[in-house]
């Protein structure tokens, strides 16, 4: 008894700790306040509204345990940091159809706190507020849906005219709850995080084919558990494998990432570095490769502490995504080293580009939490060092160790400058 009463003082200080939404701007807080508000008075305002039969519960009660027996099955496979793709919406939009708004509205509540105790514990409010903008996307989902009336939305549709017109019209809710929860979620994840992207996060491929098989396969379960609720168990396995493939996806995605940044891990940057290099030499086209170290690092953690100097990096990495080419690979080497590989770039062209770069990181003010108006601004300055490809150097190590030179020389000349080795006639 005494074991177990430590591990759950440990686990309630844990959790504490996590619950951290006082350092988000104010804005965004109250958004998140908001947003969590209506949810609440919706759900207050449906259930007075809502008259309970005893088909609806039963339905209700087996697509929400499939819907947690599908975080139960799944569990293993962890959830990744950033925004989560899951296929939950193919239970949860039926319950949106077919049901009273009521349903739609209580049904992410209990899935959130299953993955928040089963699968990954993270910020309590982020949970909280995921969970509400579920239920308010299902919500209008579900009230857009049932004022088509029962022409379109009946439980049972027969000819195949009604079929479609029943099947377009979920579709088009189905739409809808997608729209309001990436408005709601963008909006946080933006607030939190400027230099997230909506397109990249949203709008690429991956996403959108996410999108469209969760909302088909959704649409599916809806048609069979019009004659049977229990048709819904059926579908199970395939609902868990589907959830394991994204899951997957995103999983191998993301061990190419490096957490803090968002650019390439060092080990995914010099693979496709040295493929890219490889392609360069066969066919003689021009390649820099740069190296940029942040300028006294250590003082930046020492002075105003360890999530300040993440900050740094994280406002660096998004400079350098915002500079840089679309075809030019950024990668963090661990620390405060990054290396930028340059194709179809020769020297003079790799010393504008990065002097571009270390201009412009060095009028960057990193926000610091906690500081006061008399406080210094915390900026930073990097130090470059760059090679291209020629006859001395010709593959991607070589490269490397002539950049890590260059560095080296920039460093030793004051820092806060690019340092430029360049080739010698291929």
């Amino acid at each position: 008894m005494v074991a177990h009463a430590i591990t759950m003082r440990n686990r309630v200080v844990a959790y504490s700790h996590r619950w951290r939404a006082w350092e988000l701007p104010a804005w965004l807080l109250a958004f998140i306040a908001a947003v969590i508000a209506a949810d609440l008075a919706v759900i207050g305002a449906c259930a007075a509204a809502t008259r309970f039969r005893g088909a609806d519960l039963e339905l209700a009660a087996v697509l929400l345990a499939c819907n947690l027996l599908t975080v139960e099955l799944t569990h293993r496979a962890g959830e990744p940091a950033g925004l989560v793709k899951d296929v939950h919406a193919i239970w949860e939009l039926p319950l949106a159809l077919l049901l009273p708004p009521l349903y739609a509205l209580l049904v992410p509540i209990p899935r959130m706190a299953l993955v928040q105790w089963r699968v990954r514990p993270t910020l309590v409010y982020r949970r909280v507020f995921t969970a509400a903008a579920l239920g308010l996307s299902y919500g209008a989902a579900s009230l857009a849906f049932h004022v088509l009336g029962p022409e379109v939305t009946g439980a049972a549709p027969g000819a195949q005219a009604r079929v479609l017109a029943w099947t377009l019209a979920a579709a088009a809710c189905g739409v809808l709850k997608s729209a309001v929860n990436k408005v709601l979620v963008m909006t946080a994840v933006k607030g939190a995080d400027p230099a997230a992207s909506v397109r990249e996060n949203l709008f690429t491929r991956e996403p959108l084919f996410h999108d469209a098989a969760e909302l088909s396969v959704g649409i599916m379960v809806a048609h069979a558990v019009t004659a049977s609720p229990f048709m819904a168990l059926g579908a199970l396995p395939l609902v868990a494998l589907l959830h394991r493939s994204f899951r997957h996806a995103q999983l191998v995605d993301a061990s190419r990432i490096d957490a803090k940044t968002g650019l390439l891990n060092a080990g995914t940057w010099l693979r496709e570095a040295r493929l890219e290099t490889a392609r360069a030499v066969r066919t003689r086209a021009p390649l820099a490769v740069a190296i940029a170290d942040i300028d006294h690092f250590k003082n930046v953690n020492d002075t105003f502490g360890h999530l300040a100097g993440d900050a740094v990096l994280a406002a660096l990495a998004s400079a350098l995504n915002a500079l840089l080419r679309d075809g030019d690979l950024t990668g963090r080497f661990g620390g405060e080293e990054f290396c930028i590989l340059l194709p179809g770039t020769d020297a003079a062209e790799a010393r504008q580009i990065t002097e571009r770069l270390r201009e412009k990181i060095s009028r960057i003010v990193t926000p610091v939490s906690g500081a006061t108006s008399g406080d210094p601004p915390l900026q930073v300055t990097i130090s470059i060092g760059v090679a291209a490809l020629g006859s001395s150097r010709r593959d991607l190590d070589e490269l490397l160790a002539a950049a890590d030179h260059a560095l080296y020389q920039a460093k030793e000349a004051g820092r806060n400058r690019v340092c430029v080795l360049a080739a010698s006639p291929g």
